[in-house]
């Protein structure tokens, strides 16, 4: 599909100081987008200037959830070149998404040339500093009027890009999360596994809670027993007991991120015992008390690895690594950041220099 291109004629100012970056608030000057009808597909790519959507006030994504979207970044090398990192299994990940919501695919190479061409275009907006790098949103919405619940037969599918600094304020320092135990994320057979709104609304309350308590995250818990841990709010959970390295199984209730395959695929390659097991929060407690929790850290695209410090539960708070940052969450964070920033070899073909 040939993509247009209309440039902004008037550009914004860039930031100047990176450190100050923060997390999702400053946007470039370009996005794309497409638009899909039943029976004729996806149609008009175009990339124009950053603007605000205009849709109807009955358009279904506002009144049924229709949407999904994906996170991923751009990074600039060592040489200054600018690499994507796994980009391709994002949009896999996004068409898995749009099933489960009765939503049409992209096409992924369609997809990723438009990215290409996005990030290109507003290359000079991608930060240089160490940490820093150039978010990635795309997104589905629903867009046909209709009030009525059915999929809809019209959609926007769009890409906005942005530069950003570190996701949570304490940076690498280890954060401290709260177990979840009065309300429930994703139950099976939900939105549990697909990244769509109804997710990350369901989870506001009892972020917020938390975070008034002086929690960064929340850990949630299965949501029958509320017994097995699942993942936090923004990231997948590992927790090394032992000599065993255990996350969440992918049984459709938690996220399948890009990150988290990336780390157990790297584990497994360093010769360290990797399980996708139901692990209870009981045991996460026992092995804290005995001294056999090692390390607990999350993982996701804005953080990459994010160490746990402190965990609380029923009233209780458990101090994990000493409240510090672990040797396998420090080296699973410098050889993911190194392959994104060309600093290190890449053995798994992840990276893609696109200029």
């Amino acid at each position: 599909m040939k993509i247009k291109v209309s440039l902004a004629k008037k550009l914004k100012k860039r930031p100047k100081d990176e450190s100050k970056l923060g997390f999702g608030d400053i946007f470039t000057d370009h996005m794309f987008a497409m638009d899909y009808a039943v029976g004729k597909g996806w149609t008009n790519p175009r990339i124009v200037p950053y603007r605000p959507l205009r849709i109807d006030p009955a358009a279904m994504v506002l009144h049924y959830g229709q949407e999904v979207f994906e996170g991923l970044k751009a990074y600039r090398g060592k040489d200054s070149g600018i690499y994507l990192f796994r980009a391709r299994d994002n949009f896999v990940r996004l068409n898995r998404s749009a099933a489960r919501l009765c939503m049409p695919e992209v096409e992924i190479e369609v997809a990723m040339d438009a990215l290409k061409k996005l990030v290109l275009l507003d290359k000079k907006w991608v930060p240089r500093t160490q940490g820093t790098s150039l978010y990635i949103r795309p997104n589905m919405i629903a867009v046909e009027p209709h009030l009525g619940v059915r999929p809809a037969k019209t959609y926007l599918f769009y890409i906005i890009v942005g530069p950003v600094g570190a996701y949570y304020k304490e940076g690498l320092n280890p954060v401290r999360i709260y177990v979840e135990d009065n309300y429930v994320r994703a139950a099976l057979g939900g939105l549990g596994n697909a990244k769509t709104l109804a997710n990350y609304a369901a989870s506001l309350l009892a972020a917020e809670e938390a975070k008034q308590k002086g929690f960064t995250q929340v850990l949630w818990l299965d949501a029958v027993q509320r017994k097995f841990v699942e993942e936090v709010g923004t990231m997948n959970m590992f927790f090394v007991i032992g000599d065993e390295v255990i996350t969440a199984p992918l049984g459709g209730t938690i996220l399948p991120g890009i990150t988290r395959d990336s780390v157990i695929r790297m584990v497994k390659d360093w010769g360290m015992k990797v399980s996708e097991r139901f692990l209870s929060i009981e045991e996460v407690i026992a092995s804290a008390q005995d001294g056999r929790l090692k390390e607990a850290f999350g993982t996701g695209t804005a953080a990459v690895i994010s160490p746990v410090g402190q965990i609380a539960y029923k009233g209780r708070d458990y101090v994990v690594a000493g409240g510090k940052m672990g040797d396998l969450s420090q080296k699973l964070y410098n050889e993911i950041v190194g392959i994104q920033y060309a600093e290190k070899p890449d053995p798994y073909g992840w990276r893609e220099k696109i200029g």
